[in-house]
């Protein structure tokens, strides 16, 4: 067998040095393969020839077969490779850029460690498109934090501008913004931080008129406004669309919030607040006060509820609602009823066995 070895490796050879195409030497040592195996197969055993080549021809045949794998592999891989190079000729194979760059995944490194959140989770937030309602004392932490988080698009809709008595909480903003539109001076922030992110300023009061054109371009609604004709707004928008709405609200020391996703049988801001309070019963932080880092409190929740609802990490704030009161330190959580009543989801989450909540 070593001397038939030693043969074809002496073709190769000599084919080699004489300038022989690479063809016409496999097919010289494949005719020499062939042979020795038709003479295995057809002489007598103890026959010197057949002796002299390893006497059966199950080596040869197994030889052969591992020969053919390779050469067939080489030539696979040969003729992808030029298909591929076809293609992006012609334009039919483009180059994909991934979704994150270096920088990228070592800014989210430690979320995408966080067994809850991962590299799917990450790549959710990054895809995910979020409207925030408000530029002021809530939605500057929102919109940091979802900015930091990696939220590929982020609108946010304001209508007020920097003043000097925003400072006291509203983070987003510096000194030298006053006087500038928030959604302006809170996208500078935003890309400042995080210049990944897109960010889509809308400077104007959020009206009956475009809130249907606006919620649709989004899948995630956080409200931190402080007057009720907007939180209804806002409410009614969102269930007549299916989205999850995240609400926070303020109140001096004590702050709030809650998911609002009746599509996911849980009641709607409207079932826990069916009407506005009388004037004077809820006054604003301008006439009431409101503590300066409370809004940071309340919108970092808010933008960990964001975060868990694009990702399905743990459990959201659906059909609870959370109260911190800073004053005393102290934080709760009370369960929450849709109305069978509710004239904006019709108690969609109510089951015969729920209690209706009064």
């Amino acid at each position: 067998m070593l001397l038939v070895l030693a043969i074809m490796a002496a073709l190769w050879g000599i084919g080699a040095i004489l300038g022989g195409p690479r063809g016409l030497r496999w097919g010289m040592i494949g005719g020499l393969w062939a042979a020795v195996v038709i003479e295995q197969g057809v002489l007598p055993e103890g026959h010197p020839i057949r002796a002299a080549t390893g006497e059966s021809p199950a080596l040869w045949l197994m030889l052969g077969g591992a020969v053919a794998v390779i050469l067939g592999y080489r030539a696979g891989v040969i003729w992808l490779r030029a298909r591929a190079v076809q293609g992006r000729e012609q334009g039919r194979v483009k180059d994909v850029k991934p979704l994150f760059s270096k920088v990228e995944l070592s800014r989210y490194a430690r979320h995408i460690v966080l067994r809850e959140i991962g590299g799917p989770g990450q790549k959710a937030l990054k895809e995910a498109r979020v409207l925030v309602i408000g530029a002021g004392g809530l939605g500057s932490p929102v919109l940091l934090y979802l900015a930091a988080a990696g939220v590929g698009t982020i609108g946010v809709i304001d209508d007020d501008t920097v003043d000097n008595s925003n400072l006291q909480r509203q983070v987003i903003h510096r000194d030298a913004d006053c006087g500038l539109p928030k959604v302006q001076s809170a996208m500078a922030a935003m890309q400042a931080q995080n210049p990944n992110v897109v960010v889509r300023p809308y400077q104007r009061r959020l009206t009956p008129e475009i809130a249907g054109d606006l919620f649709a371009e989004y899948d995630l609604i956080l409200d931190g406004t402080d007057n009720f004709a907007t939180r209804y707004l806002v409410n009614a928008t969102a269930v007549t669309q299916g989205k999850p709405l995240i609400s926070g609200a303020l109140a001096q020391w004590e702050g709030q919030l809650s998911v609002f996703d009746p599509a996911r049988g849980t009641p709607c801001y409207q079932c826990i607040f069916p009407e506005a309070p009388a004037p004077g019963l809820a006054p604003s932080c301008a006439e009431a006060g409101v503590l300066g880092p409370l809004p940071g409190v309340v919108g970092a929740m808010m933008a960990v509820e964001a975060v868990k609802i694009i990702t399905g990490a743990g459990q959201a704030l659906r059909g609870e609602m959370l109260i911190y009161d800073a004053l005393y330190g102290e934080s709760r959580k009370i369960g929450l009823s849709p109305r069978r009543d509710c004239p904006i989801c019709g108690g969609k989450g109510v089951s015969d066995d729920q209690h209706v909540a009064g």
